[in-house]
């Protein structure tokens, strides 16, 4: 039985939304159950029922989060919960135009959640807005390739167990 993800989307022109919106429904039309929350007002209790957590961000100024993540970002770093139970991935929207942060929002996210306990299934996307590859179609295959490899590490399961 395929993974319930949650898909979390920081963004500030709409673009990591529209990214998430095509993952979400990639990953649905593979039999998964996908919640899509915008992080506008989220803080660490999002992540107090466990689970599979798929983190679609960009990345704003000086390497910062977007600004809808930063009460997220800031209650995870001030409260440090034990965040063991949640295996996650990570798309994180950047311009390698910007050298010295490149696709920091999505990468602070993922050491973050590394530090708190929470195991990270495959590898970072990072993709590069000034490339010719668009991120809304990049995305899709990496996100299948990803609930592959989460349905591959049994979290899916434990995580339905626990919600009935």
């Amino acid at each position: 039985m395929p993974s319930p993800i949650t898909l979390l989307v920081g963004t500030m022109t709409g673009t990591a939304e529209m990214v998430a919106q095509e993952v979400q429904q990639v990953l649905e039309g593979a039999g998964h159950e996908v919640e899509l929350r915008l992080m506008d007002g989220l803080d660490a209790s999002v992540f107090v029922d466990g689970g599979a957590y798929l983190v679609c961000t960009s990345t704003y100024g000086f390497g910062n989060v977007p600004d809808n993540a930063q009460e997220l970002i800031e209650s995870l770093e001030s409260s440090r919960p034990d965040l063991s139970r949640i295996v996650y991935g990570v798309i994180a929207l950047g311009d390698r135009t910007y050298v010295d942060t490149f696709c920091h929002g999505g990468l602070r996210f993922d050491r973050l959640l590394s530090e708190l306990g929470a195991r990270r299934i495959g590898e970072v996307l990072q993709h590069d807005a000034s490339s010719d590859e668009l991120p809304e179609e990049v995305a899709p295959d990496w996100a299948l390739a990803w609930a592959s490899l989460l349905d591959a590490s049994g979290a899916g399961p434990e995580r339905s167990a626990q919600s009935e």
